[in-house]
């Protein structure tokens, strides 16, 4: 009987799960119905449930989780080896593993996962996205990387210190509430961002920040150098916001950080942005890539050299499998270029330049 009624389950949560991936299909609909209809009320029922709370109340889940886990597996093993195991306890498990996975698959599709599918930044702004040309790659390194000198050369002027971590996400919801005025699609209130409880463990497996799409709540790693905690706590909002996809998260967190005053979030941005666009270049044009890089002021130079020396200090064999997997997940949800997928907000840069004249 118990075995029957877990099936009964089975079958219903496979047949919400099938109808959300036929329904993810359209994009149109997904962007109407879900992307600006559902999901912004979802958005920010979570943030304003949790968002007050001054710790990350997934990462607690996250962690609660992975423990629960171990638990589960130890006792698994424990039974294996003492050889109880029946045919019986072991169909009642499987049939609970796959019913979880199900209800892990539908909760975080419900929640932000069919965002993957939407229409995106650029039918929001009506940008014709093409393929580009070496030239255009050339003309976007030139602008950016006269932007991260100009902004450099101004926090040195001002002697500008960073900021505490609650210092950097007002500011960085101060930059999305000016960027709402032109963008009004853009709003982003009330605010959920955190310094990730897992910032140490961040640091070895290579992220700088993330969204949990289960509580709302965006999470920075607060021990990277402080020159990339701006555009990436940019970058985890416009995740909040609905862009799920790594390249418009990154052009979304553009847009609102190069539309304050703020000269820190200007140099976060155009410095990520500049690597990203002087990479893509690399790759058509090795000479003129580094010879752009050679023309960043001493000051950048040096904060490149911190980057490099973070990375190899907490570099370790475990990191490229993370990143394996990582690549795997953004391949399976629209983005088949895996973990150079981020690179390829150089494409909207160029769009967004061929249609406004600014960067």
């Amino acid at each position: 009987m118990k075995l029957r009624k877990s099936l009964s389950i089975t079958l219903i949560l496979v047949i919400i799960a099938v109808s959300i991936h036929l329904f993810s299909l359209d994009p149109v609909w997904v962007e109407t119905h879900y992307a600006t209809g559902l999901y912004p009320y979802i958005s920010r029922t979570l943030r304003f449930l949790l968002g007050w709370l001054p710790f990350s109340a997934g990462d607690i889940m996250y962690g609660g989780l992975v423990l629960w886990l171990i638990i589960k597996l130890v006792k698994l093993l424990r039974t294996v080896i003492r050889r109880k195991a029946t045919k019986e306890g072991f169909t009642g498990g499987l049939i609970y593993a796959i019913n979880f996975l199900l209800v892990v698959y539908i909760s975080f599709n419900l929640l932000w996962g069919i965002n993957y599918n939407r229409m995106g930044i650029a039918r929001q702004l009506g940008l014709k996205m093409e393929k580009y040309s070496a030239d255009d790659l050339k003309k976007i390194n030139e602008l950016l990387l006269a932007k991260v000198n100009e902004s450099k050369q101004a926090l040195l002027q001002t002697h500008a210190g960073y900021p505490s971590k609650q210092e950097l996400f007002t500011r960085v919801s101060g930059a999305y509430a000016r960027v709402q005025s032109v963008y009004p699609f853009l709003a982003y209130q009330p605010v959920s961002l955190k310094p990730s409880v897992w910032s140490w463990l961040g640091n070895y497996m290579g992220f700088t920040g993330y969204y949990n799409p289960f509580t709302g709540e965006a999470q920075v790693n607060t021990l990277v150098p402080k020159f990339l905690q701006p555009f990436t706590t940019s970058h985890e909002v416009a995740h909040q916001l609905g862009y799920a996809k790594e390249m418009e998260a990154n052009f979304v967190g553009y847009l609102a950080a190069s539309s304050s005053n703020d000269t820190l979030l200007h140099y976060s941005v155009y410095l990520d942005l500049f690597m990203y666009s002087n990479r893509n270049l690399f790759e058509t044009d090795s000479v003129a890539a580094k010879e752009f890089r050679k023309q960043l002021m001493p000051a950048v130079q040096d904060d490149l050299k911190e980057w490099k020396r973070f990375y190899l200090k907490h570099q370790n064999p475990f990191e490229p499998v993370f990143r394996w997997i990582y690549g795997v997940y953004l391949r399976r949800n629209q983005q088949p270029q895996g973990v150079l997928s981020y690179d390829e907000v150089t494409g909207f840069l160029i769009a967004y330049y061929k249609k406004t004249g600014k960067i």
